[in-house]
């Protein structure tokens, strides 16, 4: 086991810290506006990162001391937010942070902008209103993911949301520096698990390995917690809106014939964390293991959790995530070791439909007679600004209605539980506030995402959250350009490879590689179950459209019927994508490019045909017809 070998500082670090209490309980009263690299370290575990607005850090004289900020991060799990918390959210924003929020591809929110000083006041108000930041970051089991449909006559989906919960507090951390440190020692009533859970988190599982650690405060953790963060997601069959294939740990609800909960389907060894220039990090998707029945989920989620917490690599943090297990020793190997904590042999895994894509946005009925609303949140970001009232219209309507939300893992939100009659009066603020439809979304919108990058991400190499309005917009106009104005394809972009908008999954994956560059990757799929591969290493943001015009052509002309585009590029392979758009940018600026015919023109030629093309009154057929009389007359 690589926890008995040389281990890192910051494993290090954590085993000393007293179950994730110093140093930041000594650091949280000093007068100083950060904390220490160490308490930073510590701090990931209660919820928090501690940022530099970067866009100050450049404008800041010679000696003078950054500005510090903290952001916080929900633990939401299912992505549930109790109307109360999300006014305390709201107007902490305003008080504390920078007024906006943003919501996670984890179904979680964060509040950016707090200083020090603040920190303690919005984790206890946060706490105090049903909500909690524990466990939300740092090396731990990070927010369950589940779909966030309130569907009443599909009960797969309340089960899916019920073990969200169940599994978040079966894995949440039970020191409690938490309490003592933030909420002067009192435990919140909300934060207590179900019976069955506390039960099975002390339990002793049956095989020949230990699940927990006897008489520990962290009975599955230990002193050292996991190597690196842990991932899980609950998922129901055909929905794939929790991206299932990306997470360390994903579960499927499998129902009996009586629509009773009979197991789950387990999936190991997704990731998507990697390194520029660092071919030992990889992106990996999940692989299906078997089928647990309902009465062992515990034993077998904390018999994962086990092998990655003992056989982890606790001294290269690159190569520490659950994924290198898998990569490393197969699966077959991995299930084998699994038998040592969990002993009894998995059964195959269920038949399952195939998996879509789901974004729930617009009006969907519950099927009880109630609704919810899905409203599109462009890049996360809630903000107001001109013509889009988008916190406002939030605010009014939990004011106004008190309706439990959702949040999405493709970061736009629900209320749920809406009345017939509320319906048309929420329809209303939402179109006095200027919020759109789906069918009014430019569909390149509606299905991209970014990581917040700039200014506050001290890992972003370049823009993302801030530029990707103009690539969309780029992009849209290529494409109307090219007569593919009907496409719709999914595009994600982060500021550096981490991949926290999850980019290596799209169709068009842009991720950061240098100041106003990026690599580009290509052929993921529209419902997220294939990784896309790396097409160009570095791509200035300048040349999109020099870069991405032979590939669109390509596509537009070769496509099969029906065909995406992510699909079209994973069938044909980078070679000949390359080999095309090598091609198409070899031909001089006096060479008429088509699929079928290549004719070679003189330079004045090439003249008289681009002011045919340009002019608004010649018809393409009256463009050929001079082209080729001009072609011919100078034979």
């Amino acid at each position: 086991m690589t926890s008995t070998l040389k281990r890192s500082k910051v494993e290090l670090l954590k085993q000393q810290s007293n179950f994730l209490r110093g140093p930041i309980d000594q650091e949280i009263t000093n007068q100083t506006s950060s904390f220490s690299q160490d308490g930073t370290q510590i701090l990931k575990f209660h919820g928090c990162y501690q940022q530099k607005d970067r866009d100050l850090e450049k404008a800041k004289q010679k000696g003078e001391e950054s500005a510090y900020t903290m952001m916080l991060r929900t633990r939401t799990p299912g992505g549930f937010i109790p109307w109360q918390l999300y006014l305390a959210l709201d107007q902490l924003s305003d008080r504390y942070g920078n007024h906006t929020l943003r919501t996670t591809t984890r179904q979680a929110f964060q509040l950016h902008g707090i200083l020090k000083q603040d920190l303690k006041t919005v984790i206890a108000d946060i706490v105090q209103h049903l909500g909690s930041t524990v466990g939300a970051c740092g090396d731990i089991n990070r927010n369950v993911m589940a779909p966030p449909a309130p569907f009443k006559h599909l009960p797969a989906y309340a089960y899916a949301r019920e073990y969200a919960l169940k599994i978040a507090d079966l894995l949440a951390p039970q020191g409690e520096a938490y309490f003592d440190i933030w909420l002067d020692g009192e435990k919140a009533v909300s934060l207590e698990a179900d019976p069955e859970v506390i039960q099975a988190r002390s339990q002793q599982g049956r095989g020949i390995a230990k699940t927990v650690f006897e008489h520990s405060r962290e009975p599955i953790y230990g002193t050292q917690y996991m190597p690196r963060k842990f991932k899980v997601a609950i998922a129901v069959p055909g929905d794939n809106s929790v991206d299932l294939y990306t997470n360390d740990l994903s579960l499927v609800v499998i129902l009996d014939q009586n629509d009773q909960l009979a197991g789950f389907n387990v999936y190991v060894g997704g990731g998507l964390g990697r390194s520029h220039n660092n071919d030992q990090t990889i992106v990996r998707l999940a692989d299906a293991i078997g089928f647990v029945p309902l009465s062992d989920i515990y034993e077998l989620v904390k018999g994962v959790v086990a092998v990655q917490r003992d056989y982890g690599d606790r001294l290269n943090r690159r190569h520490a995530r659950f994924k290198y297990i898998l990569h490393d020793w197969g699966v077959e190997k991995f299930k084998q070791v699994l038998q040592d904590y969990y002993p009894t042999p998995l059964a195959p895994a269920r038949e399952l439909p195939e998996f879509k894509y789901q974004d729930y946005l617009g009006w969907h009925d519950q099927g009880d007679g109630k609704y919810f609303v899905g409203i599109s949140i462009d890049n996360g970001r809630v903000l107001d600004r001109d013509g889009l009232q988008l916190k406002t219209a939030l605010r009014q309507i939990t004011k106004q209605y008190q309706l439990p939300i959702f949040l999405t893992p493709n970061h736009n939100l629900l209320f749920t539980e809406v009345t017939p009659k509320a319906k048309s009066e929420i329809q209303a603020i939402l179109d006095q506030c200027g919020i759109q439809a789906p069918d009014q979304i430019d569909p390149l919108t509606r299905y991209a995402m970014a990581c917040p990058a700039f200014p506050t991400c001290s890992l972003a190499i370049t823009e993302s959250e801030r530029i990707l309005p103009q690539v969309i917009e780029r992009l849209r106009t290529l494409l109307e350009k090219l007569d593919l104005g009907a496409e719709k394809f999914v595009t994600r972009m982060t500021g550096c490879p981490n991949g926290c908008a999850r980019p290596y999954m799209a169709e068009l994956g842009m991720v950061g590689s240098g100041v106003n560059e990026y690599q580009v990757w290509l052929g993921g799929n529209f419902d997220s179950t294939r990784l896309a591969q790396p097409y160009l290493q570095r791509m200035p943001l300048d040349q999109l459209e020099q870069e991405l015009e032979p590939l669109l052509l390509f596509f537009r002309d070769q496509r099969l019927a029906g065909e995406g585009f992510g699909d079209f590029c994973d069938r044909l392979g980078n070679e000949q994508l390359h080999q095309f758009a090598s091609n198409y940018r070899s031909d001089s600026p006096t060479k008429i490019k088509d699929q079928r015919h290549r004719v070679t023109l003189s330079p004045q030629i090439y003249e008289r045909l681009r002011q045919f093309v340009t002019s608004e009154n010649k018809s393409m057929k009256e463009v050929v017809e001079l082209a080729l009389t001009s072609y011919l007359s100078q034979q």
